[in-house]
């Protein structure tokens, strides 16, 4: 493996949570930035003093960081692979950082490429949304060998405070699709719980308050039930299609495993069954509580004092 290189940067993938993290990653670099779109790529530009790029062949030669922020692994391969792919494109001795949400099997894959390129490799997906995009407090889990590591740490930084090496390339991808299903879960026991709060004569309000003193708190009662739930708003910035690819990446673990997973399994297909009713053309992740309500006939949500139990609506 070539030395790391250290040099210009050029982010990747400006959507929802690539422009804030572009915004924080960008001070004291050189940084290009490149989106599809042509009016993200000038925000991007606008508000972090990058160059934006027309197309991802105009990359400059002195660019040794690539990081990427996309929607999925296929779009991911789109970019790294082919005569006009970054692998063909990139020095060796750069470095890639793939921080989208992808396929452990494909990002091993990918990163198999890059080393006989000469080009280090790593996964390093986040939790923690927008708000944490923002902020700078975004969770990162990095898979990738020691070196990779230790050379990407500084990149990721500036973008993240919790950030923690879990194994080999694909590892990254792995622990979080595994977080994101673990967090589905809660979100769809608080859902439930707060549905039978309702139907027992309890605000749900009040029921989120008891949880949070008492130990079957989770980020899902802390935070998505009193801000982006219970008023209704559903503005968390992760939307439900993205977390349901992140549910079957999950999912596709267990089974290549043969693993026993009745709990985790049983909220992932809730949420599938959730995101096939869900009206809106892109709903936020939070709307699975809408397939509750519309389950069991409540209203968890809105002006109405009682939350009193509506007709019952037949599952589907």
């Amino acid at each position: 493996m070539h030395a790391i290189q250290t040099g210009a940067s050029l982010f990747v993938g400006l959507g929802n949570m690539g422009r804030p993290m572009a915004a924080r990653y960008a001070p004291g670099r050189e940084l290009f930035v490149f989106d599809m779109d042509p009016a993200a790529r000038a925000t991007a530009s606008e508000n972090t003093g990058a160059t934006a790029l027309a197309g991802l062949d105009s990359i400059p030669n002195h660019v040794s960081t690539v990081l990427l922020m996309l929607p999925n692994s296929r779009t991911v391969e789109t970019v790294l692979r082919g005569q006009s792919g970054l692998f063909a494109r990139l020095q060796p001795g750069s470095m890639i950082i793939d921080m989208s949400s992808s396929e452990p099997g494909s990002t091993a894959a990918l990163a198999e490429e890059a080393a006989e390129a000469g080009i280090a490799y790593v996964d390093a997906p986040v939790s923690g949304g927008v708000t944490g995009a923002i902020t700078g407090d975004l969770a990162i889990t990095v898979g990738g060998t020691p070196e990779a590591f230790s050379a990407a740490l500084p990149h990721l930084q500036s973008m993240g405070t919790n950030i923690v090496h879990v194994g080999k390339a694909g590892t990254g991808h792995a622990a979080k699709a595994l977080n994101n299903l673990l967090s589905a879960t809660t979100l769809a026991a608080a859902a439930e719980s707060l549905c039978a709060a309702a139907s027992a004569g309890i605000q749900p309000e009040t029921m989120v308050e008891v949880i949070n003193g008492s130990t079957g708190r989770s980020q899902a009662t802390e935070v998505k039930d009193p801000r982006h739930i219970l008023t209704g708003k559903f503005d968390s910035g992760f939307a439900m299609d993205l977390m349901l690819k992140d549910l079957r990446i999950a999912r596709k673990i267990f089974t290549d495993n043969s693993l026993e997973a009745p709990v985790v399994l049983a909220a992932e297909s809730a949420a599938q069954t959730a995101g096939e009713h869900l009206e809106a053309a892109s709903p936020d992740h939070t709307e699975l509580v809408k397939h509750y309500e519309r389950v069991n006939g409540l209203l968890l949500r809105g002006p109405r004092a009682a939350h009193q139990p509506t007709k019952p609506v037949a599952q589907p």
